[in-house]
C-alpha cells in the first residue's frame, strides 16, 4: 500500500481531487501482497481471532476537534485506513499516531537522509539539507466513497489511479472507483490480521457509495463496526453563529432533491451543496413561493480556520460563486458548502464566535524548527490564525566534544556549585552527554540548578530535577536571572564554579552578571546554531511583500537569521517580540517593533499580539490589504 503521501501524488498532501479523479485505489496484485504478508501487522487494536475488522470511522466536518472520544481513540491505534481525499489533513496526520514505527521504516528513513546528506555534500553544498518529517506507521490508501450504479447499470465516470507494483509515480493504473471493490481490498487486508479503518468525511451512514461498502464487507464475512461521525450541516451554523433551533431540516442536493418536500418542511434549511448548485438553490425554492429576500449564509471550509461565511438571499445567493464574487476573490470555491438558509440567519452577528477572534484568518510567520514550533502555533491558532513555521535555525553539536565532556566530569566530581540552563536545547545537549557516559539524573544531586524561564525549567522538570532558582515572572530571561541569583560567599558556598552550557552565539550578558556576583563561571559550548537554508520561494515572496500579517520573534538569532535567508519583513507586517534583547536587535535590522510582551514567554508573546490587533480593529487602525503583483502583458514588438 502507499506509505503516508499517497501514491501518484508526488508528495502532495493531501493529494488533489476533482470530479473526475480521484486518489487512489490500490492495484490488485499489491492486495495479494498484503494477504501474503502476515507480519505487517502493527495496528493498536487486537483483532478478532486471527482476523481483524473494518471500522468505518466519520472524520466529522473537518476540524479534528470536532472528531468524537472513539473515532480518534481508533484513528490514533490503527495503521491501516482507507480514506475519502475530502478527509482534511488535520485529521489524516492522526492515522496510526500512537502506533509504534515499524523498525524496517525507520532505517529505510535514515538510509535516506545519509543518501541526501551524501549527495548534498558531493554537490559542495555548505550545510546539511534540511531533515524530512519522520516517518509513521500509518499505511494510507485514499479512495472515493464510490461510484453508484444508476438503474440502467452504468457506473460513473468517476475513475482511480494507482501505482503497479514497483512503479513510480508516472505508471499509474486506472481501477474503477467502485464500492466493491474497495471493500475487497479492506477485507484482504483485515483476513491478513489487520484492523482496518474506513475513514469518511462526515458520517459514514451519510454516503450512499460508503453503505454500499458496508453491505460487500459483511457479504465477505468480516465483521465491521460504525463510528459515527458529527456532519457539517450539524456542525457549521454552530461555528458561524446561526441559531437554527430544534425545528430545521438538513438535506445534501449534490445528487438532487425533492425541493417540493424542502419548501413544504418550512424554515430554516441547511443545505450541502456545490457551488454549481447555488443558481438551482435559489430558483428551485423561490418557485414554490419563498421569497428572494429570505436571508441565506454560505459557509466555506466549515470548522477550519479556513473558515468564510457571507451573508447573502436567496436572490443575490448565485453571485456567491461568480467569478467576480466575493468567495472567487478569496480563491478557489472548495466542492462542498454549507447553505443555511432561514430568518434566524440574519441575527447570526450576534452568536459569531468562531470568525470574530482577533487573529482570525491572518496568517503568522513563525521563525522556529518544527520541533519548538509546536507551542506558540497552537496558541495562535487558539486565536484564530493560520501559522506558518519557517525554520531559521539548525542546532548542530559543538565542533568539539572535548569542553563537554570535561564538563560532565566536573558535575561528577562536584567541581561545580551551579549549572544554569539557559535553553531547552541547553538542557537536551546537556541530558545526552550525560546518557553517553552512562549517567543519569542522579549525577546532579549535589548541584544546584538554574533555569532562565519556565518552558526551560519544565524541560528539567521532565528529566525529574527540580531547578532551585527561575527570573520572577516579568523579566524571563539573562538580567532577570541575574538580578535573583545569589551573590557568592565564600563563608557559605565551598565551591564557587558556576557550568552556564549554551549555545556558541550566546551573549554575554548573564556571564559578566555572575562573575560581578563573585562567582566562577565556565561557559561551555553544548550546541551550534547554524543558519537555516532559505525558504521556498514563495516564502519569501510572502515575507517581503506582506503575505504574513504578523511574524512572531523568540530571540535575537531569530530576527538575524530571518532577514539573512529571507530579507526584512514588509512593512504592513506587524512584528512581535518576546522581550527587550531580540526587539532591539529587530531595530538594528530596520524593523518596526509593534508588540512586546510585559513578561517574555511564548504564550504572553502570542496573547500581546491578539491584543494589539483587536485593539487596532476596534480603532479601525489595521494594516491595509497586501498588494498583489500585477502580471505585465506582454507587448508586442
Amino acid at each position: 500500500m502507499a506509505a503516508r503521501g499517497g501514491v501518484g501524488t508526488k508528495g502532495r498532501w493531501p493529494p488533489p481531487t476533482s470530479s473526475k479523479l480521484v486518489d487512489t485505489l490500490v492495484h490488485p496484485a499489491r492486495v495479494a501482497k498484503i494477504e501474503s504478508r502476515t507480519d505487517m501487522t502493527v495496528s493498536g487494536m487486537d483483532p478478532v481471532g486471527q482476523q481483524g475488522r473494518v471500522l468505518f470511522v466519520g472524520a466529522g466536518p473537518g476540524n479534528p476537534e470536532l472528531l468524537t472520544v472513539r473515532a480518534r481513540d481508533v484513528i490514533e491505534h490503527t495503521a491501516y485506513a482507507w480514506v475519502d481525499p475530502a478527509v482534511l489533513n488535520g485529521v489524516q496526520s492522526l492515522i496510526a499516531a500512537k502506533v509504534p514505527v515499524p523498525q524496517h521504516k525507520l532505517d529505510a528513513a535514515e538510509k535516506e537522509w545519509e543518501q541526501r546528506v551524501a549527495a548534498a555534500r558531493e554537490a559542495g553544498a555548505r550545510r546539511r539539507p534540511p531533515r524530512p518529517e519522520p516517518p509513521t506507521a500509518a499505511e494510507i490508501v485514499f479512495a472515493a466513497p464510490g461510484a453508484v450504479v444508476d438503474a440502467d447499470g452504468d457506473d460513473a465516470d468517476e475513475v482511480a489511479t494507482a501505482s503497479t507494483e514497483g512503479g513510480d509515480d508516472s505508471a499509474a493504473v486506472m481501477v474503477p472507483a467502485d464500492p466493491a471493490v474497495i471493500a475487497q481490498q479492506m477485507v484482504a487486508c483485515a483476513k491478513a490480521g489487520n484492523d482496518v479503518i474506513r475513514l469518511v468525511a462526515g458520517n459514514p451512514l451519510s454516503t450512499p457509495g460508503v453503505l454500499l461498502e458496508l453491505q460487500e464487507v459483511e457479504n465477505l464475512g468480516v465483521e465491521f463496526q460504525v463510528v459515527p461521525g458529527m456532519t457539517g450541516s450539524v456542525a457549521v451554523p454552530a461555528f458561524t453563529g446561526i441559531r437554527v433551533g430544534p425545528d430545521v431540516t438538513t438535506a445534501d442536493v449534490r445528487g438532487g432533491a425533492d425541493w417540493d418536500q424542502l419548501a413544504g418542511a418550512g424554515l430554516p434549511l441547511i443545505l450541502t451543496a456545490a457551488p454549481s448548485d447555488l443558481m438551482g438553490i435559489a430558483s428551485e425554492l423561490k418557485a414554490r413561493s419563498i421569497p428572494g429576500s429570505t436571508p441565506a449564509t454560505v459557509t466555506l471550509h466549515g470548522t477550519t480556520r479556513r473558515q468564510r461565511s457571507y451573508d447573502v438571499t436567496l436572490d443575490t445567493l448565485k453571485s456567491i460563486a461568480a467569478a467576480s464574487g466575493p468567495a472567487a476573490k478569496e480563491g478557489e470555491l472548495p466542492d462542498e458548502l454549507i447553505v443555511t438558509i432561514g430568518s434566524e440567519v440574519g441575527n447570526r452577528s450576534k452568536y459569531s464566535w468562531w470568525e470574530n477572534r482577533a487573529l482570525y484568518g491572518w496568517t503568522v510567520l513563525v521563525p522556529r524548527a518544527k520541533n519548538q514550533a509546536g507551542p506558540m502555533s497552537a496558541r495562535l491558532a487558539s486565536h484564530g490564525a493560520i501559522p506558518v513555521e519557517v525554520p531559521t535555525i539548525s542546532v548542530e553539536p559543538p565542533r568539539t566534544p572535548v569542553q563537554m565532556e570535561r564538563a560532565i566530569k566536573g558535575i561528577v566530581d562536584g567541581h561545580y556549585h551551579w549549572v544554569v540552563f539557559t535553553s531547552v536545547n541547553a538542557v537536551k545537549a546537556t541530558w545526552e552527554k550525560l546518557q553517553e557516559f552512562g549517567l543519569d539524573a542522579r549525577a546532579l544531586a549535589g548541584v544546584r540548578v538554574a533555569a532562565v524561564g519556565p518552558k526551560t525549567a519544565q524541560s528539567v522538570l521532565d528529566l525529574g530535577i527540580t531547578p532551585e532558582l527561575l527570573p520572577k515572572d516579568n523579566a524571563r530571561n539573562a538580567s532577570g536571572l541575574v538580578d535573583v541569583f545569589p551573590a557568592y560567599d565564600p563563608d557559605v558556598d565551598m565551591v564557587d564554579k558556576v557550568l552556564l552550557p549554551r549555545a556558541d552565539i550566546a551573549t554575554d550578558v548573564l556571564v559578566d552578571g555572575l562573575i560581578d556576583l563573585g562567582w566562577d563561571v565556565e561557559d561551555v559550548v553544548a550546541y551550534r546554531t547554524v543558519r537555516a537554508a532559505p525558504p521556498s520561494p514563495e516564502i519569501r515572496d510572502m515575507i517581503k511583500t506582506g503575505g504574513f500579517d504578523a511574524v512572531c520573534f523568540t530571540s535575537s538569532s531569530t530576527v538575524k537569521n530571518l532577514v539573512g535567508i529571507a530579507g526584512k519583513p514588509h512593512a504592513r507586517t506587524i512584528i512581535a517580540c518576546i522581550g527587550p534583547m531580540a526587539a532591539q536587535t529587530a531595530r538594528e535590522h530596520g524593523l518596526r517593533v509593534d508588540v512586546m510582551p510585559e513578561a517574555a514567554g511564548v504564550p504572553e508573546l502570542v496573547d500581546a499580539l491578539a491584543e494589539h490587533v483587536a485593539d487596532l480593529r476596534a480603532k479601525g487602525q489595521l494594516p491595509p490589504p497586501r498588494k498583489r503583483r500585477r502580471r505585465r502583458k506582454k507587448t508586442s514588438s
